[in-house]
């Protein structure tokens, strides 16, 4: 089993997006996937609960310890969605069952300057600390035709020790198919195919750290 943890210090930067299209990737894959969502907000247990028949189905799970206890056997990705702003006392329980973190960050100064902090901190847990838990940061929402968002990636790769490892584009098509219940990876028409181009750095990532 493959465990994917999603963090962040700020509320907004698109979690639930990772969490929900990685788990839509798997699903199609035809991997039994588990999404643990411990953010109250519950955002992907909501998603993982209105997959439709026509999609294969992703397992939610109420976060917390227990959640942990509860997970089938026969599951082989396990995705864990994180509260914002939640410190080491917060992700102990999962710290230790993660095989690679992942932190979303988007293009703006308040941003930026929250997430180099959260990195900051990163650094002093235990297992990222011996280098036994990978770290990827992923620049969400972006524009990258404009100087803003080109500053920000230059700037998040000049100050953090942890490599960006996928540049997403803003798109209104991760808001209405979470809706849905769906992902980008649950379609295949054209348009669809070139944001999931998006993700393949990413996958290669994950994929190197098992």
């Amino acid at each position: 089993m493959l465990t994917t943890l999603v963090a962040s210090s700020k509320g907004g930067c698109g979690k639930s997006t990772l969490v929900t299209q990685l788990a839509s990737h798997w699903a199609q894959a035809g991997q039994h996937t588990t999404i643990i969502d411990a953010d109250r907000q519950g955002s992907s247990y909501r998603w993982a609960g209105l997959r439709p028949d026509n999609v294969p189905g992703v397992l939610g799970l109420e976060g917390g310890r227990r959640a942990l206890q509860k997970l089938p056997p026969d599951t082989q990705q396990l995705l864990i969605d994180t509260a914002a702003g939640s410190g080491e006392r917060e992700l102990e329980p999962y710290l230790e069952q993660a095989d690679v973190l992942l932190v979303p960050v988007l293009p703006s100064s308040f941003d930026l300057h929250a997430t180099l902090h959260f990195i900051g901190e990163l650094q002093s847990f235990g297992r990222i600390r011996r280098g036994k838990l990978p770290v990827g940061l992923v620049a969400n929402r972006l524009k990258p035709w404009t100087h803003a968002s080109q500053d920000a990636i230059a700037q998040l790769a000049e100050q953090s020790p942890f490599p960006i490892v996928a540049q997403l584009r803003d798109s209104q098509a991760y808001v209405l198919l979470s809706a849905l219940g769906k992902g980008i990876f649950d379609y295949q028409s054209e348009q669809v195919r070139s944001h999931q181009q998006d993700w393949k750095a990413l996958l290669r990532w994950i994929k190197r750290q098992q």
